[in-house]
Order: C-alpha cells, then sequence, then structure tokens
C-alpha cells in the first residue's frame, strides 16, 4: 500500500523570521503525522531549513534543478548542490516552470533524470489549462508530458519517481477539480505507467496538485489513485497545512 505524501511548495515566498516560525509550528505539528510530509523551499533558504528541519521526520525539497551537471549555466543549481544541502525532493516540471520560462517535456524529462542520478526524488508534474480540459485533451496532453520522462527512465529509475497531477486553471484560482475528476486523472496516468511497468504503477506515489485545503483535502485523499498533495498557498500558514497532513 502506498504511503501518503504532503509536500508544500513555497514557490517564491518566505523570508529568514518568517521561515523560522512556519518551520517550527510545523516540525511541532507534524510529529505524529501518518503520512510523508516535505517542503519545498527557495534555494536561498535550503540551508535554513535543513538546519531547522534536522531531526525530524520531514522531507526537505527543492523546486527546480539544472538539466545539467555543472559548468557556466549562470543562475542555475546543480543536484549535487541539492543534494549538499541532503534534499531528499525536487519539483521538476511545475506548470510556472513550463508557462513562465518555456521550459520543455524534453527538459522536464532531463531534470528529473539527472535528480535521480544523485538520488533525489523527482516530483514530476503534469497538467492541463483550461482550454485543453475545455477541448477533451486532458488525458492526451498529461500522457505526454508524463511519457517524456517515462522515455529517459529504466524501470527501476521509474519506481523512484513521485508524479503530481495540478490542473493548471485549478491553480491559485480557487477553482478545484471534483475528487472524481481528479481521480479519473489520476486513474489515466497510473494506466500509463502500467503499460511500461507493472510493478511501477502500483508504487509510484501520484499527488494532487490543484488548490487543495482543509476543506477538501480529505474528500481527495480518499480517492484510490490520489496519493497525497502537492500544497500551494496552505502550505504558507502551518494551521492550513497540518490540517491537511491531518486529513490523511
Amino acid at each position: 500500500m502506498r504511503r501518503k505524501l504532503v509536500a508544500g511548495n513555497w514557490k517564491m515566498n518566505g523570508n529568514l523570521v518568517a521561515n523560522a516560525t512556519l518551520l517550527a509550528e510545523i516540525k511541532a505539528g507534524a510529529v505524529a503525522a501518518g503520512c510523508d510530509v516535505a517542503l519545498c523551499v527557495p534555494a536561498p533558504y535550503l540551508a535554513q531549513c535543513q538546519v531547522m528541519l534536522a531531526g525530524s521526520a520531514i522531507g526537505l525539497g527543492a523546486q527546480d534543478v539544472s538539466a545539467h551537471v555543472a559548468g557556466a549555466y549562470t543562475g542555475e543549481v546543480a543536484v549535487s548542490m541539492l543534494a549538499d544541502f541532503a534534499c531528499h525532493y525536487v519539483i521538476v516540471g511545475h506548470s510556472e516552470r513550463r508557462a513562465y520560462h518555456a521550459e520543455s517535456d524534453a527538459a522536464v524529462a532531463q531534470k528529473a533524470l539527472r535528480a535521480l542520478e544523485a538520488g533525489v526524488t523527482p516530483i514530476v508534474c503534469v497538467g492541463e489549462t483550461l482550454v485543453e480540459r475545455e477541448a477533451g485533451q486532458t488525458e492526451a496532453v498529461v500522457g505526454r508530458q508524463l511519457e517524456a520522462v517515462l522515455d529517459v527512465l529504466a524501470d527501476t529509475g521509474l519506481a523512484k519517481i513521485v508524479v503530481a497531477y495540478e490542473p493548471v486553471w485549478a491553480i491559485g484560482t480557487g477553482k478545484t477539480a471534483t475528487p472524481q475528476m481528479a481521480q479519473d486523472v489520476h486513474l489515466a496516468l497510473r494506466s500509463r505507467l502500467a503499460k511500461r511497468s507493472a510493478a511501477a504503477a502500483l508504487e509510484v506515489r501520484i499527488l494532487y496538485g490543484g488548490s487543495m485545503k482543509p476543506d477538501n483535502a480529505a474528500e481527495l485523499l480518499a480517492m484510490p489513485d490520489i496519493d497525497g498533495g502537492l500544497i500551494g498557498g496552505a502550505a504558507l500558514k502551518s494551521a492550513d497545512f497540518l490540517a491537511i497532513v491531518a486529513a490523511v
């Protein structure tokens, strides 16, 4: 049985003082969590978070990684650097990276591969826009995005990834896919995984990343193929984040 994962994505938010308070509250509140918990924080705060989360079961994560190992790539962060801070997770292919930085499916696949090579778990994001959903293209879009990653991974690596379905139209808009709508896409993604490896399809956790909040978390998490959440706005409020953890 897959152990659920609740991963907070702070996006471009935070400061040293506010982080310290938020980390202390989450660390204290997640002691008896019945699931895996992770926080994906801005790169400048990895050192602070590593120190403050030491000794806890909360996994540290980053929000992006370079597809390159090292070299003249100004502004990029190599996976070896994330490993230096004991990062367990890194988000790749978030819809905001795809939209604002024109990241292609192929680039996201390379980032996932780099992460796995360094022993860091990539949280591979897939998702459709409102236009694509209304055109009936949801499964085709998320399938294409996932296949690009599957194409570069061996079966052993495939079982080690985490997938996050984030309907772009539901991020930061207050709109949320119904639990059944989310379940349908999660099942389609698992079916794609199963075509490559039935064993991996049973192991890979698929998170929901479309505005999961305390008031809808339990219903979403009750779906058989929703294995947790990639949490945005609610991850910046300890009470909301911990309520989602408790909903598991």
